[in-house]
């Protein structure tokens, strides 16, 4: 009898926990499933995440130190940075461009419109607020209930004012404040906060740089542990991910039974409302998925076919959609890249873990769509300067997103008061966001493994050969 392949036994832990939790909801059981199932998704994320911050912390440090010299060094930096940047702002355009096509949020009821465009216009009259030029949006609490009232979703407000606290001490901070913020002050305080991972990135490289300036000699026993270190914590990897199944059953059975607690008529409704939305925010993230990236490869790699590459990384693709953190999968994204795709470690070690917290081509890539989404949902629009503006923030805030679930909508409240729309909005897309959320990590994941092939072959450190993933990743074997 043939093995089942790791992603189809995840694919079908994912299945059978959204079918659990909508049986779970209508026979009034959702508390026993999150209390006696969720949690096991809970300590999945956790072991992941536990592995991630080591693994991302020894697989730089091993990956530069074998290098060799400063200027591969450079080299490789300099085309990891431009690939990533290259991908992001296509993808942020794409979603400029598919936005401004479709108008997600036109199509709903005019009148809805034009009550959202008179309430607009009555809140900025009554505070004395010019329209097309205001910033001052958060100070208005009673602005942002009207707005919470008129979307017709249950929001957590709490949840809102915390991301726009956040929002607020981002923007009040220094130019120069994401600089001085990559620079750790304490190493220990870094490696315990995954949100902190620039910070991690930074140390290593810092680390291995230093290693290639002595002498060999002294440098072989550091590098030894490093590479051994390196072994035991992807042979983690392994024995975590034999239980991937049934922990993507106990996590996605969790999360809709949280949405939909005891009722599955509220998931329905929830998204009806958002649908052009939501189908807008889906077929451009699919495109960079099944378009974009496979002509990438199709071009820059050559010897991977499009049922190849997707056979390679789909482990990686369907855990990314279960946990939506890129940081929670990048073990399992590592084990891909070199045991499926034949990437070199050297390029997995430096390439994978800096995609994971700078390469969020599909969080970019919401962002813009949600922004010009909820500004056609209050009938206001934007200038060719505004989307410009947009556009920059969105690939500017793609680096500084924490690689953890839900962390864009964070940033998307930066990147709405920029162009003076208001960010009580987002209250607007919060129910339909966790969903998404989970095709925006396939997108960067796929990215990531997309770059580091192309980047793998450019250096000529690609041994891909046409074998599933079954035969090849190290959990099937």
């Amino acid at each position: 009898m043939k093995k089942i392949a790791l992603h189809w036994k995840i694919i079908i832990g994912m299945l059978l926990g959204i079918i659990w939790s909508l049986i779970s909801s209508s026979l009034g059981w959702s508390e026993f499933t999150l209390n006696w199932i969720a949690p096991f998704g809970t300590i999945f994320l956790n072991l992941l995440k536990l592995i991630a911050i080591p693994l991302v912390l020894f697989s730089i440090i091993s990956g530069i130190s074998g290098l060799g010299s400063t200027s591969n060094l450079g080299r490789l930096g300099a085309k990891t940075l431009g690939f990533y940047l290259c991908t992001t702002v296509f993808a942020v355009g794409l979603g400029l461009l598919l936005v401004n096509i479709i108008k997600p949020g036109t199509h709903i009821d005019e009148n809805t419109l034009i009550d959202n465009r008179i309430t607009y216009e009555l809140w900025a009259a009554e505070n004395n607020i010019e329209v097309k030029d205001d910033k001052d949006f958060l100070t208005n609490p009673q602005y942002s209930e009207r707005v919470l009232a008129l979307s017709g979703n249950e929001v957590n407000e709490n949840a809102l004012a915390d991301r726009i606290a956040i929002a607020e001490s981002v923007k009040s901070r220094s130019p120069l404040q994401p600089l001085v913020d990559i620079v750790p002050d304490n190493l220990f305080k870094s490696l315990s906060n995954n949100s902190l991972m620039l910070q991690i990135i930074f140390f290593a490289i810092f680390f291995s740089v230093s290693l290639l300036f002595i002498s060999k000699e002294k440098a072989r026993p550091v590098i030894d542990f490093i590479d051994g270190a390196l072994e035991v914590f992807l042979k983690m990897v392994d024995f975590v991910m034999q239980a991937a199944p049934f922990f993507v059953f106990a996590l996605l059975a969790g999360v809709v039974s949280d949405m939909a607690k005891d009722d599955t008529g509220k998931v329905v409704e929830i998204f009806k409302g958002l649908t052009w939305y939501t189908l807008t925010v889906l077929g451009g993230l699919l495109l960079m998925i099944f378009v974009v990236y496979p002509l990438i490869i199709r071009f820059l790699v050559k010897k991977i076919s499009y049922k190849g590459f997707f056979k390679a990384i789909s482990p990686a693709q369907a855990l990314a959609f279960s946990t939506s953190s890129s940081a929670a999968t990048l073990p399992v994204t590592m084990e891909c890249a070199e045991n499926n795709l034949g990437v070199d470690k050297k390029i997995t070690g430096f390439v994978l873990p800096i995609g994971a917290t700078v390469n969020m081509d599909g969080t970019s890539m919401y962002q813009v769509i949600a922004v010009v989404f909820l500004a056609q949902l209050h009938m206001i629009d934007l200038t060719i300067t505004q989307q410009i503006v947009i556009i920059s923030m969105a690939v500017l805030a793609s680096i500084g997103s924490a690689p953890v679930p839900s962390a864009g909508l964070v940033m998307l409240i930066i990147i709405m008061d920029a162009v003076g729309l208001n960010p009580a909005w987002i209250a607007i897309i919060f129910p339909v966001d966790r969903i998404l959320d989970m095709f925006r990590t396939v997108v960067n994941i796929t990215g990531d493994l997309t770059v580091s092939s192309s980047i793998a072959t450019s250096e000529g450190k690609l041994n891909y050969t046409d074998k599933s993933p079954s035969d090849t990743f190290d959990l099937d074997s």
